[in-house]
Protein backbone atom coordinates (compact mmCIF):
# COMPACT_ATOMS: atom_id res chain seq x y z
CA UNK A 1 0.00 0.00 0.00
CA UNK A 2 1.47 3.42 -1.20
CA UNK A 3 1.36 6.15 1.81
CA UNK A 4 0.02 8.65 -0.38
CA UNK A 5 -2.99 6.68 -1.59
CA UNK A 6 -4.80 4.55 1.35
CA UNK A 7 -7.09 1.73 0.73
CA UNK A 8 -10.55 2.76 0.77
CA UNK A 9 -12.77 2.27 3.61
CA UNK A 10 -15.27 0.15 3.59
CA UNK A 11 -19.19 1.04 3.60
CA UNK A 12 -19.85 3.56 5.53
CA UNK A 13 -23.26 4.59 4.22
CA UNK A 14 -26.73 3.47 3.03
CA UNK A 15 -26.22 5.63 0.06
CA UNK A 16 -23.46 3.37 -1.48
CA UNK A 17 -24.22 0.22 -3.07
CA UNK A 18 -22.06 -2.99 -3.06
CA UNK A 19 -23.30 -5.99 -5.16
CA UNK A 20 -22.77 -9.09 -3.58
CA UNK A 21 -24.12 -11.38 -5.93
CA UNK A 22 -23.64 -9.95 -9.47
CA UNK A 23 -24.09 -13.07 -11.69
CA UNK A 24 -27.20 -14.85 -9.50
CA UNK A 25 -27.59 -18.97 -7.75
CA UNK A 26 -27.62 -21.22 -10.25
CA UNK A 27 -29.90 -24.53 -9.60
CA UNK A 28 -32.24 -26.90 -11.33
CA UNK A 29 -34.96 -28.98 -10.53
CA UNK A 30 -36.11 -32.71 -11.18
CA UNK A 31 -39.82 -32.80 -12.29
CA UNK A 32 -42.32 -35.36 -13.28
CA UNK A 33 -40.38 -38.71 -13.25
CA UNK A 34 -42.62 -40.94 -15.34
CA UNK A 35 -42.46 -44.18 -16.09
CA UNK A 36 -45.00 -46.36 -18.34
CA UNK A 37 -44.79 -49.90 -20.47
CA UNK A 38 -44.98 -48.99 -24.57
CA UNK A 39 -47.59 -51.94 -25.28
CA UNK A 40 -50.67 -50.16 -26.01
CA UNK A 41 -54.08 -51.36 -25.84
CA UNK A 42 -55.49 -54.24 -27.34
CA UNK A 43 -58.57 -53.79 -29.20
CA UNK A 44 -61.98 -55.02 -27.88
CA UNK A 45 -63.14 -57.45 -27.04
CA UNK A 46 -59.52 -58.97 -25.92
CA UNK A 47 -58.99 -55.77 -23.59
CA UNK A 48 -58.55 -57.39 -20.13
CA UNK A 49 -57.69 -55.37 -17.08
CA UNK A 50 -54.96 -54.66 -15.26
CA UNK A 51 -52.64 -56.25 -17.54
CA UNK A 52 -52.50 -53.16 -19.59
CA UNK A 53 -51.59 -50.63 -17.21
CA UNK A 54 -48.35 -48.72 -17.82
CA UNK A 55 -47.33 -49.94 -14.57
CA UNK A 56 -47.64 -53.25 -14.92
CA UNK A 57 -45.20 -54.64 -17.46
CA UNK A 58 -44.47 -57.80 -19.32
CA UNK A 59 -40.20 -58.68 -18.73
CA UNK A 60 -40.14 -58.10 -22.63
CA UNK A 61 -42.17 -55.34 -23.36
CA UNK A 62 -40.66 -51.94 -23.42
CA UNK A 63 -40.53 -49.39 -20.90
CA UNK A 64 -40.04 -45.70 -20.75
CA UNK A 65 -38.91 -44.07 -17.70
CA UNK A 66 -38.00 -40.51 -17.86
CA UNK A 67 -37.70 -36.89 -16.40
CA UNK A 68 -37.45 -32.95 -16.42
CA UNK A 69 -34.95 -30.94 -15.56
CA UNK A 70 -35.05 -27.36 -15.70
CA UNK A 71 -32.23 -24.67 -15.03
CA UNK A 72 -32.84 -21.40 -13.27
CA UNK A 73 -32.16 -18.36 -15.28
CA UNK A 74 -29.53 -16.18 -13.89
CA UNK A 75 -26.53 -14.36 -15.89
CA UNK A 76 -24.66 -17.41 -15.05
CA UNK A 77 -26.46 -20.29 -15.73
CA UNK A 78 -26.72 -18.59 -18.94
CA UNK A 79 -23.14 -18.57 -19.51
CA UNK A 80 -22.75 -22.28 -17.85
CA UNK A 81 -25.69 -23.55 -20.38
CA UNK A 82 -23.60 -21.66 -23.43
CA UNK A 83 -20.47 -23.31 -22.51
CA UNK A 84 -21.84 -26.67 -22.13
CA UNK A 85 -23.20 -28.41 -19.01
CA UNK A 86 -23.34 -32.30 -18.93
CA UNK A 87 -26.53 -33.78 -17.21
CA UNK A 88 -26.45 -37.65 -16.22
CA UNK A 89 -29.28 -39.12 -14.86
CA UNK A 90 -29.10 -42.66 -12.89
CA UNK A 91 -32.62 -44.32 -13.22
CA UNK A 92 -32.60 -46.86 -10.02
CA UNK A 93 -35.25 -49.84 -9.87
CA UNK A 94 -35.30 -50.91 -6.87
CA UNK A 95 -36.51 -54.11 -5.87
CA UNK A 96 -39.63 -54.08 -2.96
CA UNK A 97 -39.57 -57.86 -1.47
CA UNK A 98 -39.45 -61.55 -3.24
CA UNK A 99 -36.78 -62.01 -5.24
CA UNK A 100 -37.19 -58.65 -7.04
CA UNK A 101 -33.55 -57.45 -8.06
CA UNK A 102 -31.65 -53.94 -8.34
CA UNK A 103 -30.22 -52.41 -11.24
CA UNK A 104 -29.85 -48.77 -12.76
CA UNK A 105 -29.70 -47.73 -16.01
CA UNK A 106 -28.37 -44.09 -17.58
CA UNK A 107 -29.30 -41.33 -19.58
CA UNK A 108 -27.11 -39.08 -20.44
CA UNK A 109 -27.14 -35.14 -22.06
CA UNK A 110 -23.54 -34.37 -23.30
CA UNK A 111 -23.78 -31.08 -23.86
CA UNK A 112 -26.31 -28.20 -23.25
CA UNK A 113 -27.14 -25.37 -25.19
CA UNK A 114 -27.45 -21.87 -24.84
CA UNK A 115 -30.29 -19.72 -24.11
CA UNK A 116 -32.05 -23.87 -23.95
CA UNK A 117 -33.38 -24.53 -19.74
CA UNK A 118 -35.67 -27.71 -19.85
CA UNK A 119 -34.54 -30.76 -20.37
CA UNK A 120 -36.05 -34.37 -20.94
CA UNK A 121 -33.69 -37.36 -20.61
CA UNK A 122 -35.17 -40.46 -21.30
CA UNK A 123 -34.19 -44.11 -21.08
CA UNK A 124 -35.70 -47.07 -22.81
CA UNK A 125 -35.47 -50.67 -22.51
CA UNK A 126 -36.95 -53.73 -21.26
CA UNK A 127 -36.89 -55.00 -17.76
CA UNK A 128 -34.99 -58.57 -19.28
CA UNK A 129 -32.52 -56.38 -20.95
CA UNK A 130 -31.50 -54.95 -17.30
CA UNK A 131 -31.88 -58.19 -15.35
CA UNK A 132 -35.11 -57.55 -14.01
CA UNK A 133 -37.34 -60.33 -12.61
CA UNK A 134 -40.90 -60.61 -11.86
CA UNK A 135 -41.64 -58.27 -8.91
CA UNK A 136 -42.21 -54.67 -7.88
CA UNK A 137 -39.44 -52.16 -8.13
CA UNK A 138 -39.74 -48.83 -6.68
CA UNK A 139 -38.18 -45.85 -9.08
CA UNK A 140 -35.37 -43.34 -8.35
CA UNK A 141 -33.21 -40.69 -10.53
CA UNK A 142 -29.93 -39.56 -9.22
CA UNK A 143 -28.97 -36.40 -11.65
CA UNK A 144 -25.54 -35.14 -11.45
CA UNK A 145 -24.54 -32.25 -13.50
CA UNK A 146 -20.80 -31.38 -14.61
CA UNK A 147 -18.97 -29.25 -16.86
CA UNK A 148 -18.93 -30.81 -20.44
CA UNK A 149 -14.78 -31.59 -21.14
CA UNK A 150 -13.59 -28.59 -19.53
CA UNK A 151 -10.49 -28.61 -17.80
CA UNK A 152 -11.17 -26.11 -15.30
CA UNK A 153 -13.86 -27.24 -13.32
CA UNK A 154 -14.51 -29.84 -10.96
CA UNK A 155 -15.82 -33.29 -11.16
CA UNK A 156 -19.84 -32.44 -9.94
CA UNK A 157 -21.19 -29.21 -9.82
CA UNK A 158 -24.60 -30.67 -8.36
CA UNK A 159 -26.70 -33.67 -7.67
CA UNK A 160 -30.52 -33.90 -7.65
CA UNK A 161 -32.92 -36.54 -6.67
CA UNK A 162 -36.40 -37.44 -7.34
CA UNK A 163 -38.49 -41.01 -6.38
CA UNK A 164 -41.71 -42.40 -6.08
CA UNK A 165 -42.88 -44.65 -8.57
CA UNK A 166 -43.58 -47.83 -9.04
CA UNK A 167 -43.58 -50.74 -12.13
CA UNK A 168 -44.58 -54.08 -11.50
CA UNK A 169 -43.27 -56.70 -14.24
CA UNK A 170 -44.19 -60.50 -14.88
CA UNK A 171 -42.99 -62.92 -16.82
CA UNK A 172 -43.38 -62.66 -20.52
Amino acid sequence: MHPMFPAQPGTVSATETVSTNILGPVYFKMTDLRVAGQAGLPTPPTFIAPDQSPYIVASDEYVEVSLDIKFNNTPLTRLLLCLGLKVEVHFSFEGIGGKAGETDVSAVLYKTEKDKFEYTLTWKGTPESIGLGKGLYGIAAIASVMAADHPCSQEVLGYGYIAARLLQVYPA
